[in-house]
């Protein structure tokens, strides 16, 4: 890549930070713009949460940084994360007893991990302060931008309502959009192309809360998985699931857990016009919830605590000859519930520099380099934001439904026994390679045409008889019952079945 080339980044959060450290690794002069202050420091409010919080890192991401030419910066990351090992299922028995039941995410071992957003944007500016090719602007909005002049606008914004800055013009060769889901590039770049562009809203809120350290805890309740200083299993992904609502708990490094109530805005409404419910709604809903975060602390986090929407976009182009390109939010903002959100847009800065380093470096090489990017990546990002709205009911009715935990269970035994047959379920091809989104559904797409296949040549019950022995040893926590399970038999009839 030339050195000559100017960079402009808009948007300091982890994409874009990752972004702006893959073009100045390349010695492209980069500059950034951020609405909001530094990031860095706790007293800038982020756009659409009050605190920090965590969010469930993975291969792709992981992948991406591998990737951004700092030795140091993976292993600074991932030694401030947690390992999250599968989801732990919370409820309650017919006597009333609490209950736990932990799922791994892979067969093979492999896991998330809980990673804290802030200080995750934190060692991605400190990287980029130190590169001299790097200058981090703070406090500036973008106003407008020519594509085709490649010129864009800002303003700096000033505390004080009289303050009228002046508007500063930058000329550039490159302009990176990772500003979110409400993007000004993206904005400005649809005066430029002809874009498609799909937003919705589904008919759920969000709220969050924390659960203490229990060196904080007045009174110290926790579940059977509790573990050192944490309330509950610091190596679960905790789900409360429920019929139309869901709760979730997150590891943090300091002890805590962050929590996410998610649920329709009608319930929502009703506990607004009476916050003195929120006790008897989680105790309804989530049981053991509200013992672990503490019934004041409860009522209290819910009043002051922002509710929030949660926002789906797809569009489509993701660029602009040679000019423009959109990565993350901006791009295609996805709901939470597949953790893949800021994966996906950590991984949009590898594939779009792969694109990139493939072409001259000029900028007809740029103009090849955009197109074939934002036509492989839209697929994907399309992808994943159908994948993510679709886990919604996995989350929250499908960790406790027999069949789905059998359907696992087939996916992991055939993964397991006969690696050769390609099997492995959707999540782990999401969570832990580095497969495209869209291959990732007709890989899984096609491994339900095989299981039908099956069921019609007389090797699906076999299949389920298998992945049923497994699922009942897992089910009484006895490893040794497992190793006792001879599914020598099973194996060697799948052998046959997959050779026909």
């Amino acid at each position: 890549m030339a050195s000559s080339v100017k960079c402009v980044v808009v948007g300091a959060g982890p994409v874009g930070a990752l972004a702006a450290l893959y073009a100045a690794r390349r010695g492209w002069d980069v500059e950034v713009y951020e609405l909001r202050g530094d990031l860095r420091n706790d007293a800038t409010t982020p756009l659409n949460f009050t605190k920090s919080i965590n969010l469930a890192l993975s291969e792709r991401g992981i992948n991406a940084m591998r990737h951004a030419g700092s030795s140091q910066l993976l292993d600074s990351v991932l030694g401030e994360t947690i390992p999250m090992h599968g989801r732990m299922i919370h409820g309650q028995d017919k006597l009333g007893n609490f209950t736990e039941e932990a799922q791994a995410y892979d067969v093979h071992g492999r896991y998330i991990r809980a990673v804290d957003r802030a200080n995750l944007n934190r060692q991605l500016l400190n990287e980029l302060e130190d590169l001299p090719n790097v200058k981090l602007h703070f406090h500036h909005k973008l106003t407008g931008a020519d594509l085709k002049q490649r010129k864009a606008w800002f303003k700096r914004k000033s505390d004080r309502s009289d303050d009228r800055a002046p508007e500063i013009e930058i000329k550039f060769d490159l302009i990176l959009g990772a500003d979110g889901a409400h993007s000004a590039v993206r904005f400005n770049l649809m005066k430029y192309v002809r874009m498609d562009y799909q937003q919705s809203y589904i008919d759920t809120l969000w709220c969050e809360f924390t659960i203490a350290p229990l060196s904080q805890k007045v009174f110290k309740n926790t579940t059977p998985s509790s573990k050192d200083g944490f309330a509950t299993s610091p190596n679960h992904l905790h789900i409360w699931p429920g019929a139309e609502d869901m709760f979730i708990a997150i590891p943090s490094t300091d002890e805590s857990f962050t929590c996410t109530l998610f649920a329709p805005s009608k319930s929502f409404r009703e506990l607004e016009e009476d916050p003195s419910n929120i006790r008897t709604f989680f105790k309804t809903h989530f049981p053991g919830a509200a013992e672990l975060i503490g019934e004041s602390e409860l009522q209290a986090q819910f009043s002051q605590n922002p509710h929030l929407p949660l926002i789906n976009i797809k569009c489509s182009p993701h660029h602009f000859d040679s000019s423009a390109v959109i990565l993350g939010d901006a791009a295609h903002a996805m709901v939470p519930f597949y953790g893949q959100g800021m994966n996906a847009g950590l991984e949009d800065v590898r594939v779009l520099f792969e694109h990139l380093d493939a072409q001259a470096s000029d900028v007809a090489g740029r103009a090849v380099a955009l197109e074939q990017y934002s036509k492989a990546r839209v697929p994907d990002a399309h992808t994943i934001n159908d994948l993510a709205m679709d886990n919604y009911w996995e989350m929250h009715a499908g960790v406790r439904s027999p069949l789905y935990l059998l359907r696992k269970n087939v996916d992991e035994l055939l993964s397991d026994k006969l690696p050769a047959t390609g099997f492995a379920t959707q999540y782990s091809r999401v969570s832990f390679s580095n497969e495209r989104y869209s291959e990732v559904r007709s890989a899984v797409t096609r491994q339900k045409q095989i299981l039908v296949r099956s069921l019609l040549t007389g090797t699906l019950p076999l299949v389920m008889g298998a992945a049923w022995l497994m699922w009942t040893a897992r089910r009484s926590h006895s490893g040794t019952l497992l190793d006792r399970l001879n599914l020598n038999p099973f194996i060697t009839s799948l052998q046959t079945a997959f050779r026909r």
